[in-house]
């Protein structure tokens, strides 16, 4: 794992775009834009395993990975994606394994600095329940359409 710098403001206009954030006002990008670690990965890289404890989630700035269930493939992230929001809202261990399929640039943020944010800037508490609740919906979609296959 090596570390990179990613400027401010290219960091704002990241969060800008990822699905998360979409609905928090820039003043609070902005803030939430210093707060993000970064992190780049090479190729072949187990992020986390299915059952780790999960503490943070990750935007990919760069890159790729698998969402995976031991050898089935559920999906494939890129550039702006987001994954381990979930982590962020509990304490439960991971649902998938996500591993690189190239070298891959991550910003993360992990549960108390988010909490630390919610609690004064209840905007982002607000736009993260409609994301979360729309991306469950799709989740129950694809569950279906694989109990279908």
């Amino acid at each position: 794992m090596s570390l990179a710098t990613v400027p401010i403001i290219e960091r704002v206009i990241t969060l800008k775009t990822v699905s998360i954030f979409s609905q928090t006002p820039d003043r609070i990008l902005a803030e939430l834009a210093q707060l993000l670690e970064e992190e780049i990965i090479e190729a072949n890289t187990n992020i986390f395993r299915k059952g780790d404890a999960g503490h943070k989630m990750y935007i990919i700035v760069s890159g790729a990975v698998e969402v995976h269930d031991e050898k089935r493939v559920i999906t494939t992230l890129g550039k702006r994606a987001t994954f381990g929001e979930m982590a962020l809202l509990d304490d439960e261990p991971r649902s998938a394994a996500i591993t690189t399929t190239e070298p891959t640039h991550l910003l993360t943020l992990d549960r108390s600095t988010f909490f630390e944010l919610m609690e004064s800037q209840i905007e982002i508490a607000h736009g993260v329940i409609r994301v979360l609740s729309r991306q469950l919906r799709e989740r129950l979609i694809d569950l279906n359409t694989l109990k279908d296959a």
